[in-house]
């Protein structure tokens, strides 16, 4: 288990612009700091002047002064807190778009759905509370405590002293039932992501849900997980509660550590009464930011695991994101895989694969569902980034090649496609807006695309409803395939392209797929025979580990 940091570095790396507004709340608790020495030593002042019988007016206007200076830097810290907290939940909800946008639908398969729309959602509105609570009073418990001990150590050392021995013990016990509290909220956000993705699955699998007569045993799975995640959250509350009760405690007692000395000391004669005051109003004053912090920092943790884990989806292997780099230009070769392994979080996705594809050569891949081919074709797009080994294009490391201009030479069929809400022009032209619409008519008809538009009331112009709603699965198959035609890129990649097709649907997607191939480097995942046919060469994808199929179908190692 990781320790939670209270200031993640990589957020300054992701928003920039919050380093000014970080240095303007350090800015800030330098100057609460000193307005709380000076509300204490006014005050102390007017308390001492009244016993003896007379009001000191200087004191008294410095006092109000102090007061309302504090006032000031409290209403400057709640405001810039909570207009980082504005920039940097934009921020991170706009890159967590576009990374769906760049990484394309297919990345969000299963519980990643639900795990990125909770994060965009709830997950990153809990921010508000680590970024207005938290963070201004994690400054404070630096400037304020440091100030007060300086302050003390010229009015009384011995106070002083006492101060600096028991003002570790609340971070101390604070970290130790914060690592229990951070387990606990991870827990508890995991519950609530697999919630978000298992409803999110549910509710896209309803019409077959009803069809195979399943849809109220869902409701039962459902309340389940909703029963885990509320028992998870009770935890967490409970660990919050006792770490509030613990660090009053420490606090209380540490004070009366001060206070009564002062009091013993006063009584006896040996204490002045504006020294014993200053040093009872300043000793509360060096606790009261750790303590509060230390309260903050556990309803802030909803809002740093969310952030913490938004940041490791933005900028975390496997998965790249959208590249600045400018690297050389790749020409169609050779492509080669040099021991190549991939691993995310739930385990080991691909392992030490070597492979090596010829220019014009059709190879398929199979192997069962979750075996690791569709993270193989990731590879080829730079969607995946390896976590060992390399892959190579005529000799140059893909890693440091420009990705923007590599994905140019390739045209990708996904196992669905993702149609929008747009005329079929547009959707055809996703890789190529500029295309002339001559062009767009010549890549629909390569796709057999030419009986569909004759049914359709305006032909290419027709508007297609969100994920393609008016074509069937066959058709928007091919749709897929005018995409890739109107590409012409010299490498085809193409997930399961007959996947979930009715025989007649089949058959005009694999003799669209056979004309796309054709010259082609291509690489296939694919199940049916048909497609297996068109192949030069045969992988078998099981358990991460990539073997060839001979004529004899007999297996070797790549």
């Amino acid at each position: 288990m990781s320790r939670r940091r209270p200031f993640d570095p990589r957020l300054l790396r992701r928003v920039p612009s919050t380093r000014r507004q970080v240095a303007v709340l350090g800015g800030l608790g330098v100057l609460a700091a000193g307005l709380v020495i000076a509300q204490a030593t006014t005050l102390a002042d007017l308390l001492a002047t009244a016993a003896g019988g007379h009001l000191d007016r200087a004191a008294l206007i410095g006092f109000v002064v102090a007061v309302a200076g504090r006032a000031t830097v409290l209403w400057a810290q709640g405001a810039v807190s909570a207009r980082m907290a504005a920039t940097v939940k934009a921020a991170l909800r706009t890159d967590l778009l576009d990374a769906v946008g760049q990484r394309g639908s297919g990345w969000l398969a299963g519980q990643q759905a639900g795990r990125i729309a909770t994060l965009a959602g709830r997950g990153l509105d809990a921010l508000d509370a680590y970024f207005t609570g938290y963070l201004p009073q994690l400054v404070l418990s630096v400037t304020v405590p440091l100030a007060v001990l300086a302050r003390l150590t010229l009015a009384d050392w011995s106070s002083a002293l006492i101060i600096a021995a028991t003002l570790p013990l609340i971070p101390v016990f604070g970290a130790l039932l914060g690592w229990q509290a951070q387990a606990a909220t991870e827990r508890q956000w995991r519950r609530l992501s697999m919630l978000g993705g298992h409803f999110l699955d549910m509710v896209a699998g309803l019409p077959t849900l009803r069809a195979f007569g399943r849809a109220r045993a869902q409701v039962d799975v459902v309340r389940r997980m909703a029963d885990g995640h509320r028992a998870a959250t009770m935890k967490t509350l409970r660990i919050a509660f006792l770490s509030g009760l613990v660090l009053e405690l420490v606090a209380t007692l540490s004070v009366a550590l001060v206070a009564v000395p002062i009091g013993l000391r006063l009584l006896h004669g040996g204490l002045a009464l504006q020294t014993a005051l200053l040093v009872l109003l300043l000793a509360p004053e060096a606790y009261l930011p750790l303590r509060t912090a230390g309260s903050r920092f556990h309803a802030s943790m909803e809002g740093l695991t969310a952030l913490d884990d938004a940041l490791t989806v933005l900028g975390g292997a496997p998965y790249t994101t959208e590249s600045d780099n400018k690297g050389p230009l790749l020409t169609p070769g050779e492509i080669r895989f040099e021991g190549v392994g991939v691993e995310y979080e739930r385990g080991v996705a691909l392992r030490d694969v070597s492979l090596t594809i010829r220019p014009g050569e059709r190879i398929a891949v199979i192997g069962p569902s979750g075996a690791g081919k569709s993270t193989l074709l990731g590879l080829l797009l730079g969607n995946v980034a390896p976590t060992s080994g390399r892959i190579t294009v005529d000799g140059v490391d893909l890693a440091t090649a420009d990705l923007e201009h590599w994905r140019r030479q390739l045209a990708w069929v996904p196992q669905r496609a993702h149609l929008f809400a747009a005329s079929l022009t547009d959707n055809i032209r996703l890789g190529q807006p500029d295309a002339p619409i001559d062009t767009v008519r010549a890549a629909a008809s390569a796709a057999l695309l030419d009986d569909v538009l004759r049914d359709l009331p305006d032909g290419l112009d027709t508007l297609l409803g969100e994920r393609g709603h008016g074509l069937s699965s066959g058709q928007r198959q091919r749709v897929a395939l005018a995409r890739a035609f109107l590409r012409d890129a010299p490498i085809v990649l193409l997930d399961e392209p007959t996947a979930r097709l009715d025989g007649g649907s089949e058959a005009a997607v694999l003799a669209a797929t056979r004309q796309l191939v054709a010259g082609r480097t291509a690489v296939l995942v694919a199940h049916r025979p048909a497609l297996l046919a068109e192949a030069d060469r045969v992988l078998r994808v099981e358990d991460g580990r990539v073997t060839e199929l001979t004529a004899g179908r007999t297996e070797v190692a790549v």
